[in-house]
């Protein structure tokens, strides 16, 4: 049986998401124009070899979705350039994501384990509306975003920092989430494991087509550091793994596109990132995961996340140490929506 003390020390852990700097607020944009794909240098060439028995991908509506997230950006960053284009049933740009982030064995790990699951899905429900009337040009898609694989303070029998998940506890995530036809993440913090090892332990569950993947650099200790006691990371190299891991179940198991999200707040926690590979299998996400007041937070988020673009952006919000510091002030849809890059993914803790 897993010790709860040893769990609960990833919730101290996270105390090292606060390296955050300061940038402002952007203007809308307006996105009446059609934009082709040229103009975007989306990369036509890159075509999945799973054939679609549904409509086509509506490449129009795609790409004035991509604009619309570039939120009027001139610098030739956003929209990101070479691109293959996803297969007809992927779920970004399309619709927003929006996710509860947690465990069910510690009500400190996050939002979705801090409550009973009805109490947790009706804030849920409330975060979701919000996020409608803030763009209602955009579907909500919930999510629960359910740490699999957890760091702890214990080495283990095998020496490794971390503690795989039974089961029996992703089954309940999965039911849980079939309340409101929500999709799952399988978060991995492997600690002094690596995500070779851990990433093909998951792969029953990400052959489901609602089951997507999430890793945090924070807790990869490559150098053999203790998990807690400095921040991990992940190279480019370490990402296209997992990409093509996915890419391959995709097409094995005629699945629509995987979102994959990798969790970042310094430079560091991410290396390399030109070199990471896009797949039309597979949607990227580089995610701000810092936490802090609201400059801080738009700070971190433009020098990690729209400085080095990879595909899409997400943006993390924590109930509880967002409002630490003066002006105690948890963001809102509203103010995430004048990011440039706009968030298309949203996690709350």
């Amino acid at each position: 049986m897993i010790s709860i003390k040893n769990i609960l020390v990833v919730g101290t852990l996270v105390a090292f998401s606060n390296l955050l700097i300061a940038c402002g607020n952007e203007p809308k944009l307006k996105h009446q124009v059609v934009v082709d794909s040229v103009k975007l240098g989306l990369d036509t060439t890159k075509v999945s070899p799973l054939k679609q028995a549904i409509k086509p991908l509506d490449t129009i509506k795609y790409n004035q979705k991509l604009i619309s997230l570039a939120n009027g950006d001139t610098s030739g960053r956003w929209p990101v350039k070479q691109q293959p284009y996803p297969l007809a049933s992927a779920i970004l740009p399309f619709k927003r994501v929006v996710a509860y982030y947690g465990n069910l064995y510690s009500k400190k790990m996050g939002i979705l384990g801090e409550f009973p699951p009805n109490e947790m899905l009706a804030r849920l429900d409330v975060e979701v509306k919000r996020w409608e009337k803030a763009d209602p040009e955009t579907t909500v898609q919930p999510a629960l975003h359910y740490i699999a694989v957890v760091a702890q303070g214990d080495p283990g029998k095998d020496g490794k920092y971390r503690y795989r998940m039974p089961d029996k506890q992703i089954d309940s995530v999965l039911s849980i989430a079939k309340k409101r036809d929500a999709i799952v993440f399988l978060d991995i913090q492997v600690a002094l494991s690596d995500i070779h090892t851990e990433l093909p332990l998951l792969e029953k569950y990400l052959k489901l087509p609602q089951v997507h993947l999430g890793i945090d650099p924070e807790f990869s200790m490559k150098t053999g550091v203790k998990p807690g006691t400095k921040i991990g990371t992940y190279d480019a190299a370490d990402i296209n793994f997992c990409s093509n891991y996915l890419a391959k179940l995709v097409r094995e198991n005629n699945l629509s596109p995987k979102i994959f999200v990798i969790h970042r707040f310094t430079k560091n926690m991410v290396t390399n990132s030109k070199s990471i590979k896009s797949h039309a299998e597979v949607q990227l996400v580089m995610h701000m995961d810092g936490w802090g007041e609201p400059d801080l937070k738009r700070g971190s988020y433009r020098y990690f996340i729209y400085m080095e673009p990879v595909q899409f952006a997400g943006f993390k919000l924590f109930y509880k140490n967002d409002l630490k510091k003066a002006p105690h002030h948890m963001m809102t849809p509203d103010e995430l929506m004048k990011l440039r890059p706009r968030p298309i993914y949203v996690q709350y803790q």
